[in-house]
């Protein structure tokens, strides 16, 4: 296979082709020989064609070579459009390639409601994409429909249940488990089901949450098989009875169906690379709802099977990279070595005060501005006890003063920094940046640290999460968040990790205070249970579980043509 960097490099004024023209002209290899770079045989596949295949789950238990070291990868607080954690993620594995070593990466399955709505695709970009990229965008093996399909068996069956007699005396009032699409539909948010007669069900309020955001999509990225995966789905907490007693998923007679419905959903989906190297798309958790990590059989067997591996989470290092280390790391007794923390001059230029239609333009007084919140977030990477390298992902109008501002202050801060040009020129891009992360890795003596025990009180458990990660002075509860502090501890659920649903678009709970904002409350509203998953949902801001479409979405762009060729993915 050509190498994309091998042939050119592209200069500053040099017409970029699209993704989809690279991606086209890209000549994929057999799945199989992808696979064999990872020590997996013929019969360790379920092949979907001959790009795409599912690896059985007792793959890694055979195959293992040992325990590679495991990069995160995640990003300071991002614009709306984000700031290319992918991208980076795909260009550092080839760029680890290209200096020799053994490298695997994993990473979340893309949703169509993003894709249609406001980012596009979710492969990557430029020369740093896994392939193929149509297929994985768009209904992949299959994995999201399973979830919903699961999912909305649960939901089925909660209201059959609630019709024929309602033996549990699930009290329909308390029940927050909603259907779900894969798809931005605002107009689903809430909904009263139920109408048409007393054959139609009884009726009451619900609503429709996004696949992503879904507790089965949670679960199926925690657990560890399908004897956990089962157990987990039984955990699924319903409801509340008339007397008072929880109502599990458990009581509705299943999930074991659900269990059927997920059968291949489990199996982690491996692709490679543009330039070849094996990559693992699995599972897709929201982070601003849920914990925002591919799946953790996924994680494992890239850790398991090549010397360096390679992950993401979602949104900044205050939403994905707390919840990997506090709740994945803690379930999947994962080892993690380093944290790449990906910063664009365009972030650092909105958090300086720039307007978004004003990010093209060179202004490194905002650069400088900005900085603050790209030092936070390198200060909460110590608080886990790893070593940081920061990756400029370089964007075509950036100017070379404003990313020397970048690399002049981590240079004062100490922390190794590198410009990232996989988009436009693949692994030879990224070379500078994994020859760091290998250097930083192998020298450093840090170790992973939670940044709190699961048993401790489910308030101080929020608190410090909040201090110590967001920054904030104080935490509010409301009534409701005291309620359910009550239910939580009534069915001893205290113990459960936490995972804070919160805006993506600020450290604060408020979208609007950008930068590094000081003296701010954050308020928890409610806390929700996700006992399946295995983690409680302190719900703060005004977070949605079933997104809107932009005014002009992504969607508008799209066409296929006579013979099968998409534009505009």
């Amino acid at each position: 296979m050509q190498l994309p960097g091998d042939s050119k490099v592209i200069s500053a004024g040099t017409r970029m082709p699209s993704d989809p023209e690279i991606s086209a002209s890209a000549k994929l290899l057999p799945i199989t020989e992808i696979a064999g770079r990872l020590g997996l045989a013929p019969e360790d596949l379920l092949l979907y064609g001959g790009d795409k295949a599912k690896v059985r789950l007792d793959a890694v238990r055979k195959r293992s070579k040992g325990q590679g070291r495991l990069i995160l990868v995640s990003a300071m607080t991002p614009t709306p459009a984000g700031e290319g954690k992918t991208t980076v993620s795909i260009g550092l594995a080839q760029g680890l390639a290209r200096i020799g070593r053994s490298t695997c990466i994993a990473l979340r399955e893309p949703s169509l409601g993003p894709i249609f709505g406001m980012k596009g695709g979710a492969t990557g970009g430029g020369y740093s994409q896994v392939l193929p990229a149509e297929d994985i965008n768009l209904h992949f093996t299959g994995d999201l429909h399973a979830v919903t399909s699961a999912h909305n068996l649960l939901a089925a069956a909660i209201d059959n249940h609630i019709y024929w007699g309602n033996p549990s005396g699930l009290d329909p009032r308390t029940v927050r488990f909603h259907r779900v699409l894969d798809m931005n539909d605002r107009a689903l948010r809430n909904i009263v089901i139920g109408l048409g007669g007393r054959t139609q069900g009884v009726p009451r309020e619900s609503g429709f949450d996004i696949t992503a955001a879904s507790e089965v999509m949670a679960i199926m990225a925690l657990a560890e098989g399908r004897e956990d995966l089962k157990e987990r789905l039984s955990r699924i907490y319903v409801g509340i009875n008339y007397d008072g007693e929880q109502v599990t998923a458990g009581s509705m007679g299943v999930s074991g169906a659900m269990g059927v419905l997920l059968k291949h959903a489990i199996r982690p989906n491996l692709v490679q690379t543009i330039e070849g190297v094996p990559a693992f798309v699995h599972a897709g958790p929201f982070a601003n709802i849920a914990h925002g990590c591919n799946s953790l059989i996924a994680t494992k067997m890239a850790v398991g099977l090549s010397d360096w591996a390679i992950t993401e989470a979602g949104f900044g290092f205050d939403l994905g990279a707390e919840k990997f280390f506090d709740i994945k790391c803690g379930y999947g007794r994962l080892n993690p070595s380093i944290v790449v923390l990906v910063a664009t001059c365009r972030a650092l230029k909105m958090h300086g005060g720039r307007k978004k239609k004003e990010l093209d333009a060179s202004d490194p007084d905002a650069v400088v501005r900005g900085l603050p919140n790209l030092e936070k977030h390198l200060e909460n990477i110590r608080k886990f006890g790893l070593p940081a390298v920061v990756c400029v992902n370089r964007f075509p109008s950036d100017s070379t003063d404003e990313l020397a501002v970048v690399l002049r202050r981590c240079s004062e801060l100490g922390v190794p920094a590198a410009v990232g040009e996989g988009f436009s020129m693949g692994g030879a891009g990224m070379v500078d940046l994994a020859e760091k992360v290998v250097q930083t890795a192998e020298s450093s003596k840090a170790s992973y640290k939670p940044l709190y025990q699961w048993d401790w009180p489910v308030e101080k458990k929020i608190q410090t999460i909040a201090r110590e990660i967001y920054g904030a002075e104080f935490v509010d509860f409301t009534s409701q968040a005291r309620k359910d502090l009550a239910a939580i501890a009534k069915f001893d659920y205290a113990k459960l990790p936490v995972c804070i649903a919160k805006t993506q678009n600020s450290l604060s709970d408020n979208p609007e205070l950008l930068g590094r904002p000081k003296d701010f409350v954050v308020t928890v509203r409610e806390i929700q249970i996700a006992a399946g998953a295995g983690f409680l949902i302190p719900i703060t801001g005004d977070i949605l579980r079933m997104p809107g479409l932009p005014s002009k979405p992504a969607a508008l762009g799209m066409d296929i043509d006579t013979v099968g060729n998409i534009t505009g993915l």
